[in-house]
């Protein structure tokens, strides 16, 4: 089985923008009615088309994430935009119970907001099912808040472990306009939350909590010198302590990228995941191979089988064990 553990709902049907707009316009926002066959077409000719002719059985999906615009404050608008996202990414992934399993969006605002967020993943994991969060670490946009080992997150975290569910850190839009949302702020997030990671005693507190950073881990791997070098100067654990709770996706689009992945990290803790459909599209025209179709630089980057099988697959099964139930009861 080959797992792909970061997809999003990037082709909701329009009804869902639509809540969206008039949410943000101040109006009376209702979701005007969605069919199943919608939400099937929705996804049939794009994602599971794509993971057909890639060879992918599951998608781990969620939301899209540069829509979850955390940075509005009110949480009555981020509940209600959490619960209508999250309730469309059920449907499609009951309609495909085999292909799909959902990871929520949270209703964080600047301010936390963490009754409705412990509220939502209550609802989402503990009723329906859901097998992860989706967590943003800078909900402000402009990294106004607090780093994840702040204690103002301890109550997020210790749901998080109660419920055994992983959470993977994804920032939403930059409301800076100094960082492209796609080409910088994710991968500059990504970076920013090891270092936090680094610096603070967070797993100590919370051995049982688990992070995908996603993208690669933005610049980790091609700096894991830089970060052994600043622990030692610093006083700080060493990377590789933090590997027991963190772990990487391969969402990198290049041969190169992920090579140097699977050599500096641990196979145990590098996941399959190609972020489709997401912030890159079309195909490279110096090989011609879809630029997000990860998969294809993972089977070149010559692992032996047992480690190719637990990149693809056995390592997704360990990071969210409620993919198990979710795949047993559809």
């Amino acid at each position: 089985m080959i797992i792909d553990v970061h997809g999003h709902y990037t082709t909701a049907p329009p009804p869902l923008q639509a809540f969206r707009d008039a949410q943000l316009a101040g109006q009376p926002a209702r979701l005007a009615a969605i069919s199943d066959d919608e939400l099937r077409a929705s996804v049939e000719g794009k994602q599971l088309a794509i993971m057909d002719r890639r060879g992918v059985d599951v998608t781990i999906f969620s939301p899209k994430a540069s829509a979850m615009e955390h940075h509005v404050p009110d949480p009555a608008i981020a509940e209600g935009w959490a619960r209508a996202s999250n309730d469309l990414v059920y449907r499609v992934c009951t309609l495909f119970p085999g292909r799909f399993a959902p990871v929520a969006q949270l209703p964080q605002t600047p301010a936390g907001n963490v009754t409705g967020v412990v509220a939502e993943l209550r609802r989402t994991v503990g009723e329906l099912g859901f097998v992860g969060v989706n967590l943003n670490p800078d909900p402000s946009g402009t990294w106004a808040g607090q780093p994840l080992t702040d204690a103002a997150w301890f109550g997020l975290y210790e749901v998080l472990e109660e419920l055994d569910v992983p959470a993977m850190v994804h920032v939403s839009t930059a409301c800076n306009p100094n960082f492209h949302t796609l080409g910088a702020h994710y991968l500059n997030a990504d970076t920013s939350v090891f270092c936090q990671l680094l610096e603070g005693d967070l797993f100590a507190r919370f051995p049982r909590l688990r992070f995908v950073i996603p993208h690669g881990g933005g610049a980790v791997p091609f700096h894991w010198g830089r970060y052994r070098g600043l622990s030692m100067r610093n006083g700080w654990q060493e990377p590789a302590a933090l590997l027991a709770n963190v772990f990487f996706d391969t969402c990198v689009y290049h041969q190169a990228g992920i090579d140097l992945m699977l050599e500096v990290l641990p196979v145990d803790n590098v996941v399959f995941a190609s972020e489709m459909l997401g912030a890159v599209r079309g195909a490279d025209p110096a090989t011609g191979v879809d630029w997000d179709d990860t998969l294809t630089y993972v089977r070149a980057a010559g692992l032996a089988p047992e480690a190719f099988d637990q990149v693809v697959s056995g390592n997704a099964q360990r990071l969210y064990p409620g993919l198990s139930r979710w795949l047993e009861v559809g």
